[in-house]
C-alpha cells in the first residue's frame, strides 16, 4: 500500500517545521510497523516536526529498542506478524510505564481499540492518517504523559513532605516525652523525699507493672504506657500531709479520705500533659477495684482500664512487700497468698495470674 494512501496531507499541513525549542530536551519517538514504507513515511514526517525518530520492523525489535534507549512516544501498528501491537503495548509499558503509546491500524475494529486503550494506549488512529491529526495525537499523548509525570512528582513530594513531617513529629514527641519523664522524676523525687518508706516505690511498681503488661501480651506502646503510669501513679501524694503519710498507727476516716485524695491531686498535676493520653487514664484508675469498691470513681470490671487493673496489682504487691511505719514487710510468697484471697473482688484474675508468673520468675532469676 502506498504512502499516499496511508498518510494524507491537507493543504493546511504545509507549514514551517515546528522544531523542539533548544532549551528543551528532544522528544524521542519509536515507530513500529512491519511495512517499511510506513516506517519511512512516518519517520520523515515526525522529523520535520522536530522529533527524534527510531524505527522498528517488529514487536520483538521494538522491545529491544525500548530496553536499550528511552523514548517518550511509541507509535505502533496493531496488525503485525508474530507479536501484534496489543502485545507490544503491554510489554512496552512494563519496560517504561510513562511511555506515551499511540496505536495505528488500517482496520476500524472497536473491540481492538477498546483493548488497546484498556492496556494503556493514549490514542488509537485509523489509517489513512491525516498528518495534522497524527501530529496532534502525538502532542496530546505527550501532554497526557507530562500530566501523569507531574502528578507522580507531586505525589512523591507530598509523600516526602509527609514522611519528613512525621519524622519531625516523632522527634518532637520523643523530646516532649523525655521532658515529661524529667518533670515526673523531679515531682516523684520531691514526693518520695517526704516519706522514707515510699522511696523507690514508684519505680518498682512501674517495673512490675510493665512486666505484667508484657506477660499479658499487650502491645509495646501499652507496655510503655503502663511503665510511665507506674512512675507517675503516686505523684499526687506530694499534696498529702507528711504526718498522715508517716503516721505509724491506723488512719482515721478523715485521714484515709485525705490519703485517697492523692489520686485527684495527681490527675490535676498531670492534666496539662494531655499528650500522655491513656497514661492519665491508667493513673486515674490505679485504686479502682473489680467489685466497684475502689476510688475515686467507683469503677468495676471492664470499666477499669487495663493499665489501671495492672497498676492496682503491682501497687498492692509492692506495698505489702515494703516496710511501712506501721508494719514490717511480707515476703513475696506471703504477699501473693494475701492478694490471692481478693481475686475477683479487688484484683482482675488474669492480672493476678500474670503477677504470680512475673514474681516467681523474678524470684527464680534472683535465686
Amino acid at each position: 500500500m502506498s504512502n499516499s494512501v496511508l498518510l494524507r496531507e491537507r493543504a493546511s499541513d504545509h507549514h514551517p517545521v515546528l522544531a523542539t525549542p533548544d532549551e528543551l530536551p528532544p522528544t524521542h519517538v519509536l515507530v513500529v510497523d512491519d511495512e517499511e514504507t510506513i516506517r519511512i513515511a512516518l519517520g520523515k514526517f515526525l522529523r520535520t516536526r522536530g522529533f527524534v525518530v527510531t524505527t522498528a520492523g517488529s514487536g520483538a525489535e521494538a522491545l529491544e529498542r525500548l530496553q536499550d534507549h528511552t523514548f517518550q512516544v511509541l507509535l505502533c501498528d496493531v496488525r503485525m506478524p508474530r507479536m501484534n501491537g496489543i502485545q507490544v503495548v503491554g510489554s512496552a509499558l512494563e519496560i517504561d510505564p510513562h511511555l506515551a503509546v499511540i496505536m495505528l491500524t488500517a482496520v476500524n475494529d472497536a473491540p481492538t481499540a477498546t483493548e488497546a486503550l484498556a492496556r494503556g494506549a493514549a490514542d488509537y488512529l485509523i489509517k489513512p492518517v491525516e498528518l495534522a491529526d497524527l501530529h496532534q495525537a502525538v502532542r496530546r499523548a505527550l501532554q497526557r504523559r507530562e500530566q501523569q509525570l507531574e502528578k507522580q512528582r507531586v505525589e512523591r513530594r507530598i509523600r516526602e513532605e509527609v514522611s519528613q513531617r512525621t519524622a519531625e513529629l516523632e522527634r518532637e514527641k520523643l523530646s516532649l516525652r523525655n521532658l515529661t519523664v524529667g518533670i515526673a522524676e523531679t515531682l516523684i523525687n520531691a514526693m518520695e523525699a517526704k516519706d522514707v518508706y515510699l522511696r523507690g516505690h514508684s519505680q518498682r511498681v512501674a517495673e512490675v507493672g510493665s512486666h505484667i503488661a508484657a506477660h499479658l501480651g499487650l502491645s509495646s506502646d501499652l507496655v510503655d504506657a503502663v511503665h510511665l503510669a507506674g512512675r507517675l501513679h503516686d505523684v499526687g501524694k506530694i499534696g498529702i500531709r507528711e504526718e498522715v503519710l508517716n503516721k505509724p498507727a491506723s488512719l482515721t476516716d478523715e485521714e484515709f479520705a485525705h490519703i485517697k485524695d492523692h489520686v485527684r491531686i495527681g490527675i490535676e498535676i498531670l492534666a496539662p500533659l494531655q499528650h500522655l493520653g491513656i497514661v492519665l487514664e491508667f493513673v486515674h484508675d490505679h485504686h479502682e477495684h473489680m467489685d466497684g469498691s475502689g476510688y475515686p470513681r467507683g469503677r468495676h470490671g471492664d470499666e477499669i482500664s487495663i493499665g489501671g487493673r495492672i497498676l492496682t496489682a503491682s501497687d498492692a504487691f509492692d506495698a505489702l512487700t515494703s516496710k511501712r511505719a506501721y508494719r514490717d514487710p511480707m515476703t513475696p510468697e506471703e504477699a501473693l497468698a494475701h492478694l490471692g484471697r481478693d481475686v475477683g473482688d479487688f484484683l482482675d484474675p488474669a492480672v493476678y495470674d500474670a503477677l504470680q508468673q512475673v514474681v516467681r520468675r523474678r524470684l527464680a532469676h534472683s535465686a
